[in-house]
This record gives structure tokens, C-alpha cells and sequence, in this order.
């Protein structure tokens, strides 16, 4: 691969022995049709991974895998992302989670070209597909935000797309490095929503995003009402905390919509004994979503209580 188009990979990793998804994507990126140069590792708890990497012998079967390690207290959403990716100088960053695995060989020559046949193009993100295991819902939620059709974004769409022209994921998604050194990389710290913050920047920027339905990974979560709750509280602050992003912005309504479009397909599959449970995941999220978005007004015992990232208050 020439420099003007190699690509590095940095992944954020914790505790990569609970399930096999590290080693799935790892291999499945030692077989890309294109292939990466690097895959930069950012763990949060040196021993959980250096008993992991030994017993799975990471070094002998990945050697393009390197491992930096940070504190779990450290860690930081765009600030581990910004230090994983400031340790390449590859033309192409594709930053990937830990449990997000390549659907086949062409993940990386797909968005690829996306990218490259789009000159003003600053992030060309993934499809993400449902697992097997994964619930009728989460199914809906990966066909509702990852349609199989692909797209182009602009700053000129804000308007006829509101939230979801700034939306992209760091699941999978490869970044110009031009571009991203350019804008800053990711504004730090984020409890959350570093990939969106950074897109609306790039659109304003008069970047372009592109959604590549092509580029496909498999990622999806079983996620209890609770951990629903957690998640869509920092979801909530990361949106309070950057008005100049969300300010105006309809993600209620885009909710709604989800939400009736998932009711359908429960009811169209004869899943009824299902919906009681769906709609207790739905005012999980909700609440914790309202809370989080005002979360200046709650004490700081209760914002401990509520969050998924009590490092993140505590720096």
C-alpha cells in the first residue's frame, strides 16, 4: 500500500477477555482485501490485558497489533482516541471499538473509496449490522440508523435532516488525517458523542460525511433498561454540554420515530409478548436521556449515580 493511502487503525480496548469480539476483529482485519498497516490498541487496565494477550498469544498470531496503555481514570472518549492516533502517521485513521468486527475482507477498501472518490470527504463511516443474538429491537435500531442505501452529507442538509446530518459513528468509521489534524482531532474531554461533535465541526468546515452501506461491521448490544439508562444519560450530558452541536436540534422527535417504526415491526411479527419489555427500555432511555440533559441541575451524588463514565467527573 502506498502512503497516500495507508491506514492505521486505533481501537480503545477494557478488559478484552469477557468475550471473543477483540479476536474476531483483529483477525478479520489480518484479512483485509486492503490491508491496514498498524492496529493501535488503547488499553484502560494493563493486567487484564497482558494475561488476555498472553493466553491468546496476540503478539505471535497480530503482529501489526501494538498495545499503549493508559489508566481506566485516564481514559477519555476523544482524548485516548486523539493520543491513538497521534501515534500514526498514516494518511487514513480508521477508528473502530473493540466489539465492532469486519463482515468480510472489503471493510477497508470500501470505505476506501468512498473517501477517496470524494474529494472534500472528512469521514466515510460503516454499516452496522445486527449480531445473530440481538433482539428484534436492536435489529430495528441497526435498520433505522444504518439503512442499506449509501449517502452523502452536507452542511447544506442540516436543515432537511436536523440531527442526523452530524450523525456518524466511531463504531467504524475512517477519518482523513489531513482533515482530522486540520479541525484538531476530537474535542476533549467527551463523556460521549466525540464522533458527532467532530462531523458537525468538519460540516461546518465545508467537509463533506459519507454514510458507506457497503462497509459493513457487526455490532450490536442486548442492553438492559438499566444500562440503557446509564448510556442515555451520557448521552443527554454530552448534548447539553455541546449546544453548538445539539442546540435546536429535534433527537426527541427522531426518537418518536423510532420507536413507532419498532412498535410495527414487533406487532407485524406476532412479538407481542415483547412489547411490554420494549417500552420499559424506552422510558429507561428517555428518562435517563432528560435527566442527562440537565444535569446541571442535579446534585453531584445523584450525576455519579446516573453515569456510565465516573471518570469523567472525577478529572
Amino acid at each position: 500500500m502506498s502512503q497516500q493511502s495507508s491506514v492505521d487503525v486505533v481501537i480503545p480496548v477494557f478488559e478484552p477477555g469477557r468475550d471473543d469480539k477483540l479476536l474476531r476483529t483483529l483477525a478479520r482485519l489480518a484479512k483485509q482485501e486492503t490491508p491496514v498497516r498498524r492496529v493501535i490498541l488503547m488499553n484502560t487496565d494493563e493486567s487484564c490485558y497482558t494475561l488476555w494477550a498472553e493466553r491468546e498469544r496476540i503478539a505471535e498470531r497480530f503482529p501489526f497489533a501494538e498495545v499503549h496503555h493508559v489508566t481506566r481514570e485516564a481514559f477519555d472518549h476523544a482524548a485516548t482516541r486523539n493520543a491513538g492516533g497521534a501515534l500514526s502517521d498514516a494518511a487514513y485513521l480508521l477508528f473502530m471499538t473493540m466489539d465492532a468486527v469486519p463482515a468480510d475482507t472489503k471493510l477497508v477498501t470500501k470505505l476506501l473509496m468512498a473517501m477517496q472518490s470524494d474529494g472534500t470527504c472528512a469521514i466515510a463511516y460503516a454499516r452496522q449490522l445486527a449480531a445473530r443474538d440481538a433482539g428484534e429491537a436492536e435489529k430495528c435500531a441497526r435498520a433505522f440508523n444504518y439503512p442499506a442505501r449509501s449517502h452523502r452529507k452536507t452542511i447544506l442538509d442540516e436543515a432537511r435532516l436536523g440531527i442526523k446530518a452530524a450523525f456518524a459513528s466511531n463504531v467504524c468509521a475512517l477519518y482523513d488525517r489531513t482533515v482530522w489534524e486540520e479541525l484538531g482531532g476530537f474535542q476533549a474531554p467527551a463523556i460521549f458523542n466525540e464522533d458527532m461533535v467532530y462531523a458537525h465541526t468538519a460540516l461546518l468546515a465545508g467537509y463533506s460525511i459519507r454514510y458507506c452501506a457497503d462497509a459493513r461491521v457487526i455490532h450490536s448490544h442486548n442492553y438492559t433498561a438499566r444500562q440503557q439508562f446509564h448510556r442515555n444519560f451520557d448521552l443527554g450530558v454530552s448534548q447539553a454540554m455541546h449546544p453548538e452541536v445539539f442546540a435546536g436540534t429535534h433527537s426527541e422527535s427522531e426518537g418518536k420515530k423510532f420507536v413507532m417504526m419498532t412498535l410495527r415491526h414487533l406487532w407485524s411479527r406476532g412479538r407481542l409478548l415483547q412489547i411490554p419489555g420494549y417500552l420499559v427500555g424506552c422510558a429507561a432511555r428517555y428518562a435517563g436521556f432528560l435527566l442527562g440533559r440537565n444535569y446541571r441541575k442535579l446534585p453531584r451524588t445523584c450525576i455519579l449515580k446516573f453515569t456510565n463514565n465516573k471518570s469523567f467527573w472525577k478529572a
